[in-house]
């Protein structure tokens, strides 16, 4: 996008970079905000979707960014702050450019925060000034990141009106928005009765249609599913002593072969319950039988190239509330309970969603919705007098995303089926309600003998598929070892034709008889002439963390193996490949593997940093992580 014909003084963008949608909520307050407070042209825009050699014409940006795993940035934010770093510009290419970040992030992480960081000084450097110094918003506070954004953004808002009063001439109004006025929603319903050609035999298509009119969808236009596959196995792996559900789930095309990679990521879209549905559709007063059709208001609110167009053919608004609005398990955001108090009849109600959105009540709101898992429907329904027009519910109800698992089979093994490795979510709230995850617990719940479909895309991974002439050093604990079950099943296959290289792989988990996922796979191929033989140069090596005394993990495992490791790791070509949780394992893993370097190896500390990361920045060590 190139900058505005309007004056450049007179103009703020605001730019984000969201992976889960929390950077967009904050940017669109931002927004919001500033309009309130007068701003003549407000932009909000994912970063992809700006082209940042346009940066220099702009005079005032707000950035939004969220964090990833390790420390890495999200998706939206990769090809911007790749332009960002490149050598020749100077530092003197954004003078004139005053600028704010704001970061989203959870200090129980190494990198906490780290894109917002490295942003915040990248643009510092390149000769921008800054209007304030960059937010930390942390999930680990009372608040949330709000404890963090609410004083943060006080503070911008004065900084801009003191810099340049007519681009926020109205402060008062961003920092205390009248709570009895209330603009249109961004969006218009246009209802039908039933059309005549109206039932859509294709389910594809039908999710394409719904989730393309969808204003929380419109920068996440997936298309129609690339495949709809039925499940076969659903396979407990875990005994019944274990506090955990993990399961082993065969998805099928009985009609041709699937298109995939080892390392590629499957993506997901799950089913709601149906009766939820039925009772979100009757606390809202809603039609279920009615057709809709959704479109921008006035054409202008939303970017060009939104999916929302008027030449689509309506769908059934029951369709479009199940397949589009999840409204059983994600949380409302802040702004869905301010929208909630100016349509409150209950004096009670209104007073205390007020008072949920105001600063005073930020901790009590976070406790009372985000701590909970409060769904959509249930706020509504613990706030009767409140009855929300349909355009705002569409508006402001979070998107029904899709759920990624890593592949975990070959599709040399494998040709026309998908295997994942899935632990069943579910936990108790402060509260000790007991709350589950949506889409693990569908897919739990599917019976292979019955006609089942499941609305899959198939996107790579940040695990590329290594070629069977590189040797493997692979860590994954718990469900980590998902693709690299994909991995040993590929090499296997590919050892029948061609000669090998070895495979190292370090698995934990808690007990040996409880949950030590794939047993048998990971033996068979540890005998013999396996590809995790010794006598191949490989191995197979499992820590369980609760079996003794002493807490035994990967890390422990690794440290144990020093001369096994650092012979694979001597090849020129060797990788390592780290999977499973986000919190300490990576970091541990990685401060094992430095110690065996260093101590079998004889070289100094410092040079086995550079070296790790040398190998990181090169593609050969590489982390996929999740929480």
């Amino acid at each position: 996008m190139a900058p505005s014909s309007s004056p450049l003084a007179r103009r703020l963008v605001v730019l984000y970079a969201s992976q889960t949608g929390n950077a967009i909520d904050v940017a669109e307050r931002v927004g919001r905000e500033a309009e309130r407070g007068g701003c003549p042209a407000v932009d909000v825009l994912s970063m992809d979707r700006f082209n940042p050699s346009y940066l220099p014409g702009e005079t005032y940006a707000v950035f939004i960014v969220s964090t990833m795993g390790q420390g890495d940035p999200p998706d939206p934010m990769k090809d911007f702050w790749k332009y960002l770093r490149k050598k020749h510009l100077g530092a003197q290419w954004l003078e004139g450019l005053h600028y704010a970040v704001f970061g989203l992030g959870d200090s129980s992480y190494a990198k906490y925060n780290f894109p917002a960081i490295m942003l915040d000084q990248r643009l510092f450097d390149l000769g921008a000034d800054r209007i304030i110094q960059k937010g930390l918003g942390n999930d680990q506070d009372n608040s949330g990141y709000e404890g963090a954004l609410d004083p943060w953004l006080q503070s911008l808002w004065k900084s801009l009106n003191q810099k340049n009063s007519p681009l926020l001439p109205r402060i008062s109004d961003a920092t205390h928005p009248n709570l009895n006025t209330l603009g249109d929603a961004m969006v218009e319903v246009i209802y039908y009765s039933a059309p005549e050609d109206a039932a859509i035999s294709d389910p594809k298509m039908l999710i394409e249609r719904s989730r393309s009119m969808s204003p929380a969808l419109k920068c996440h236009n997936e298309g129609e599913p690339q495949f709809m596959l039925q499940m076969v196995t659903n396979q407990c792996l875990t005994k019944g002593n274990s506090d955990r559900d993990v399961r082993h789930f065969e998805l099928e095309d009985r009609c041709s072969p699937i298109s995939y990679q080892v390392g590629d990521v499957l993506e997901i879209l799950p089913s709601q319950n149906p009766s939820a549905i039925d009772n979100f559709i009757k606390r809202c007063k809603l039609d279920p039988e009615c057709y809709i059709m959704i479109q921008a208001k006035g054409g202008n609110k939303l970017s060009k190239g939104s999916p929302m167009n008027s030449f689509m053919d309506p769908v059934k608004l029951k369709t479009f509330v199940a397949l589009t609005m999840d409204v059983t398990s994600a949380s409302p955001r802040r702004y869905f309970f301010e929208v909630m108090s100016y349509f409150a009849t209950n004096e009670n109600e209104k007073e205390k969603l007020q008072y949920f959105t105001s600063p005073e009540g930020r901790n009590d709101m976070y406790s009372y919705n985000q701590k909970e898992n409060r769904t959509v429907l249930e706020v509504l329904q613990e706030f009767p007098s409140v009855h929300m027009p349909f355009e705002w519910l569409v508006q402001l109800t979070p998107p029904l995303k899709k759920r990624a698992f890593s592949i975990s089979s070959s599709p040399l093994v494998h040709p026309n089926q998908i295997h994942l490795t899935v632990s069943i979510v579910s936990w108790h709230t402060p509260l000790k309600r007991t709350r589950q995850g949506l889409c693990s617990t569908w897919l739990a719940g599917l019976c292979p003998d019955e006609e089942n479909i499941i609305p899959c895309w198939i996107q790579r991974g940040s695990l590329p598929p290594p070629r069977p002439s590189i040797p493997l050093v692979l860590i994954g604990p718990g469900t980590g070892c998902a693709p690299f079950r994909a991995f040993v099943e590929e090499r296997a296959a590919q050892s029948v034709a061609e000669p090998t290289a070895p495979v190292l792989f370090f698995f934990g988990c808690r007990n040996q008889d409880s949950d030590f996922l794939y047993k048998e796979f990971w033996l068979s191929h540890a005998q013999e002439q396996g590809v995790l033989s010794l006598k191949k140069g490989g191995g197979f090596f499992a820590a369980f963390s609760r079996d003794q005394p002493q807490k035994v993990y990967v890390q422990d495992k690794i440290r144990e193996q020093a001369g096994r490791v650092l012979n694979i790791l001597c090849s020129e070509e060797a990788m390592i490949y780290v999977a499973g949780s986000s919190t300490r394992m990576p970091a541990d893993v990685s401060a094992a593997l430095e110690q065996v370097v260093c101590q079998q190896g004889g070289f100094p500390k410092k040079h086995v940093e550079g070296w790790l990361t040398k190998l990181k920045m090169g593609g050969r060590f590489i982390i996929e992580t999740w929480s």
